[in-house]
């Protein structure tokens, strides 16, 4: 494992927002909206920039913000992803069947990480989404395999759990935070 210089206080730098060019600033504010249920806090201009300003977290003015600019002969999407984590497998569902429903999401597909269970997608302009629900358990990373999230709560969490038991470093998720609040000179 690489180990960089821990921080003096494991919450002085904390991941709030981000921004992304868009071609139809209209088109991804719906999605975004819509689809991943997502609230419009601003919009404006900013010079020639039009922004929407988007959040699923009261105490955030934005945690996505919307900015017309991206070349339209841009083909690649610098985004590898954009993670968004539920709290349960009901919700991840509830995510799964709106992407289904809407014409503009695509290249849905259901994963199992053994320490995690996502879908992942597209949403109009291309950029991946990932919508995650952690699991109790830690096991090494990458892994993927596809999951049907029709089955039962039950049968999803025990294929996950099987497949997380298969690999190397298996061990509770409540382990594995323990070992990284240490390496990373945690201070509570």
């Amino acid at each position: 494992m690489i180990m960089s210089k821990p921080l003096a206080q494991s919450n002085s730098l904390v991941f709030s927002h981000m921004g992304i060019y868009v071609r139809d600033l209209e088109r991804m504010a719906r999605f975004y909206k819509d689809v991943m249920c997502f609230f419009e806090t601003d919009r404006g201009d900013l010079g020639p920039v039009q922004l929407v300003f988007l959040s699923r977290d009261p105490s955030e003015h934005h945690q996505i913000v919307l900015a017309t600019g991206r070349p339209a002969d841009l083909s690649f999407s610098v985004i590898n992803q954009i993670s968004l984590r539920v709290p349960d497998l009901a919700s991840l569902r509830a995510v799964r069947d709106r992407v289904q429903a809407d014409p503009d999401a695509s290249d849905l597909v259901c994963t199992s990480h053994g320490n995690a269970v996502s879908i992942y997608f597209r949403d109009p302009e291309g950029n991946r989404l990932e919508v995650f629900l952690d699991m109790p358990w830690y096991c090494e990373q990458p892994l993927r395999e596809p999951i049907d999230l029709d089955q039962s709560d039950e049968a999803v969490m025990a294929a996950t759990e099987a497949l997380a038991r298969s690999r190397p470093k298996f061990r509770s998720r409540a382990e594995w935070l323990k070992e990284m609040q240490q390496l990373m000179g945690y201070v509570a």
